[in-house]
């Protein structure tokens, strides 16, 4: 009797193999066969799955970014304060990126890639969108509890922190000597909540003491 073919293995076979080739050669010089080849499988076994190279791509990027949506979710349901969430969210996104390094590398070059290097929709605009909108809404909710002042509006803070954060994840992929972990995202939340400039009481105290 033939043994039932296990239809999720065969997937993962073929994203792994995909992702490999994608990484190590780019988009444009990965073809179906070597993604077959070193999956050891058909190509009619690939078409069952994906539609084509695209779609094999697409699914790859959608899951890096589906990833950081759970994982953010996760930080926030599962911590109370702004400072928790975002510690606890950094220290999960460095950890899913020190694991799956390649994955992240064609998902963060996919955003910049010029037309036609990568499939058209590989982006994932709408979920970029919607994993800035997350963060958004979380420093939305501090200000109103009275966790972040009013100085700088919602999105500003959005867009600081994120853009601190996502600095760091790429320094990552570029050095690999860079490890960013939990001490890293206690440090990048402290120096976004309390600020690097002096602070008053101490810039007072340091001006009597020259008088």
């Amino acid at each position: 009797m033939a043994k039932p073919v296990n239809h999720s293995d065969t997937r993962q076979q073929l994203l792994r193999a995909a992702l490999k080739h994608f990484a190590n050669s780019g988009y444009a010089a990965t073809s179906v066969q070597h993604i077959v080849d070193d999956a050891k499988l058909s190509k009619p076994a690939l078409y069952y799955h994906f539609k084509d190279k695209a779609g094999l791509f697409q699914a790859l990027v959608h899951e890096a970014h589906d990833e950081r949506y759970r994982l953010l979710c996760a930080a926030a349901e599962n911590n109370a304060g702004i400072r928790a969430q975002l510690e606890a969210a950094l220290t999960a996104l460095f950890a899913y990126f020190r694991e799956n390094r390649e994955l992240m590398r064609i998902s963060f070059a996919t955003m910049f890639a010029a037309p036609g290097e990568v499939p058209e929709d590989a982006a994932c605009a709408e979920k970029c969108e919607r994993n800035f909108e997350f963060v958004h809404s979380l420093m939305k909710l501090a200000q109103k509890n009275g966790e972040l002042d009013n100085q700088f509006d919602s999105q500003e803070l959005a867009f600081g922190f994120y853009g601190t954060a996502n600095f760091h994840l790429v320094g990552h992929l570029v050095c690999e000597d860079c490890q960013p972990d939990q001490l890293t995202a206690k440090r990048i939340v402290e120096l976004f909540l309390a600020g690097a400039g002096p602070k008053l009481d101490k810039v007072k105290k340091q001006t009597k003491v020259k008088k």
